[in-house]
């Protein structure tokens, strides 16, 4: 889907890392327990970190050694014990439907035969995830129309099309209450901006060669061109305002067992994962992270 909210696994010390896997397992885990084996092919970085944002202050996670279709003969570490890791794997779901949704929209037929597969595979999940979380799918589907009828007029300002998809983003905060549902919400919303602008830039060739709509190529109306260094400038300038609101909420939030985590996420992931799609080196950029 995106994959792009990560941490920067050089500056994580060993048992950071280990939990962070361990996270990632546990979500693995919990998509493939609530919505089927098909579930599992959704599973993204970007949703283990909101596993871990959404986590209660004062619960630990359980740790249990198990394995997996991915390791039937190692044993890893999973996580499990917070309601979190249950939202993230329904919201998963149903951003992921949406997603590709938005893919055969975009690719037409022949292009999208594996988008159409994808589809049908996780159709009974994303139908029980829609049930089990109603308002959100709906508040999704309203984004993604939004989406849509931006890209059809060709809209060319690249602040209007991200602000339809950072308001996805913000909806996952729905279930909190009070400041932290405010907090959560301007949090999740400059992160679903950031991600939504680093999509724009990583798939613009991809896009151009394709003939597809792309909001970075409308919004410096390249006309075949590369992005010139005063566009990266930039763009490199709005990522990082968005990066810092987002940081600057996390720090209001009470602290819970993933918080140096989240901090080198949102602090030297996201600065990682920008310099990187900017270079044009993300594609190519070995992190170590699980696959």
């Amino acid at each position: 889907m995106f994959g792009y909210i990560r941490p920067a696994r050089g500056e994580l010390r060993v048992k950071e890392f280990e939990l962070y896997k361990s996270c990632y397992c546990g979500l693995c885990r919990t998509l493939g327990k609530l919505y089927g084996p098909a579930a599992r092919m959704v599973l993204q970085y970007d949703f283990t970190f909101l596993a871990m944002l959404l986590w209660e202050g004062g619960k630990k996670p359980v740790l249990c050694a198990k394995r997996c279709m991915a390791s039937p003969c190692k044993k890893h570490c999973e996580a499990s014990g917070d309601d979190s890791m249950a939202a993230a794997a329904g919201y998963s779901v149903i951003l992921a439907w949406w997603k590709i949704c938005d893919t055969i929209h975009d690719e037409g037929f022949f292009r999208s035969v594996f988008a159409r597969g994808a589809k049908l595979w996780i159709r009974r999940a994303y139908r029980k995830a829609a049930k089990q979380y109603p308002e959100f799918d709906a508040r999704v589907r309203e984004s993604m129309n939004e989406l849509f009828h931006l890209e059809k007029v060709g809209e060319n300002r690249l602040d209007r099309m991200a602000d339809a998809f950072a308001k996805i983003l913000a909806y996952c905060a729905e279930s909190r209450s009070g400041d932290e549902k405010r907090i959560l919400e301007q949090l999740l919303y400059h992160v679903g901006r950031w991600i939504y602008i680093v999509d724009a830039v990583d798939d613009l060739e991809k896009d151009r060669k394709n003939g597809q709509y792309n909001p970075v190529d409308r919004r410096f109306a390249l006309n075949g061109k590369s992005l010139s260094e005063e566009d990266k400038a930039y763009l490199e300038i709005t990522l990082a305002h968005s990066q810092n609101l987002a940081a600057a909420a996390f720090e209001l939030l009470k602290e819970n067992c993933w918080s140096e985590i989240l901090r080198n996420i949102l602090y030297l992931g996201m600065t990682q994962v920008s310099g990187q799609v900017l270079s044009g080196t993300f594609r190519h950029e070995r992190d170590g992270l699980p696959r």
